[in-house]
């Protein structure tokens, strides 16, 4: 009898131990870089990218090893960076999830060119297509998480290159720049303070948005309400940092001046493809929050215009739900970027 139980009991030892070493496995694998031609350099890599206007190279940097979940980080802007995404290294690598962060053309670690002739949305959607094909991304492994500016270019790249997507993840966006516009007009602005209100419409007639006090009001009463819902002084040194190495240029010229909207002569102003979301078959998470620059019924009713959507609304969150509702956003990707994985996938109508 002794000799029975010590032989079970060494068995379970083994499968224990089996189980260990598995789970240290996976960890390894997706830390080894040991195989990968970027190891010299931490997951860096300048990719060249062709353009109307020439050969330049954007910033790359890839996170850990997982070949059947790949996500490429879309910023926002246009004209920011992928620091916007920093926080998802205190989250993704735990889970196994490999994602790239991204600097898109214009944007502080990749080339800046100066010509206008490169901010559209056809010749973004190209250089897209480019990273993906220099990264070995596929419809096997590929998701696209894309965030406000981000939002849009994920969509414009899956209306024309879905075939090679497995997921998309739309984050805090419209398909609708002149519905976002009524939803900051005739919703947001009203809730700010009557002369708040009035003093950033001056602003906004006269053309005054140098104006120190214009940015003050914005981000004192705006901001911090609707853009990441901290006091300013408690906001992440990642979202700082990525506000500081903002190209102007690129994003006065697609987005306008102001974030209280699109504004001016900015190309994104009457950008619109509501009727197009229902060519999107790939699964798709749409992303929204009850206090975002952008209205959440309408990314709700995205979710359901795309044929295999799913709605994450963040409560608690506003346009950078990635930082001030981290509860509900990130574990809502993760189940996401899984259930896909493990054809575990269920459109929630």
């Amino acid at each position: 009898m002794k000799l029975k139980l010590l032989l079970c009991f060494s068995l379970f030892t083994v499968l224990l131990s089996g189980c260990k070493n598995k789970e240290d496995n996976c960890k390894n694998d997706y830390l080894d870089f040991s195989q990968r031609d970027d190891q010299a350099t931490g997951g860096i890599k300048m990719i060249p990218i062709k353009t109307p206007a020439g050969e330049f190279k954007v910033w790359t940097k890839r996170v850990g090893n997982n070949p059947k979940i790949k996500v490429l980080l879309l910023h926002g802007g246009p004209g920011v960076t992928h620091e916007l995404y920093e926080c998802f290294d205190g989250f993704f690598p735990n889970e196994g999830v490999e994602y790239i962060y991204y600097d898109q053309l214009g944007s502080y670690y990749s080339d800046q060119p100066n010509d206008t002739r490169l901010w559209t949305n056809e010749r973004f959607v190209e250089e897209v297509e480019q990273v993906r094909i220099a990264l070995g991304l596929n419809k096997d492994n590929f998701y696209l998480l894309g965030q406000s500016w981000g939002g849009i270019l994920a969509m414009e790249y899956a209306f024309k290159y879905q075939n090679n997507l497995k997921g998309l993840i739309i984050s805090n966006m419209m398909a609708s720049a002149p519905e976002y516009n009524k939803y900051a007009e005739e919703v947001l602005g009203p809730k700010l303070p009557k002369e708040v209100f009035e003093q950033i419409k001056t602003f906004e007639k006269n053309k005054d948005y140098k104006n120190p006090k214009y940015a003050d009001l914005l981000f004192k009463y705006y901001y911090t309400e609707h853009i990441l819902r901290k006091p300013l002084n408690e906001w992440p040194e990642a979202v700082n940092r990525c506000f500081k190495h903002m190209n102007p240029n690129v994003y006065i010229y697609m987005q306008g001046p102001s974030e209280f909207g699109i504004t001016g002569d900015a190309t994104l102003k009457n950008w619109d493809v509501k009727d197009q979301l229902k060519t999107i078959t790939v699964p798709t998470l749409v992303i929204g929050a009850k206090h975002d620059t952008m209205d959440p019924k309408h990314m709700e009713w995205m979710s359901k215009e795309v044929q295999n959507g799913r709605f994450l609304f963040c409560a608690n969150g506003s346009h950078l739900s990635q930082y001030d509702d981290q509860k509900t956003y990130i574990p809502g990707v993760i189940k996401f970027l899984k259930d896909v994985d493990q054809n575990n996938f269920h459109p929630k109508k």
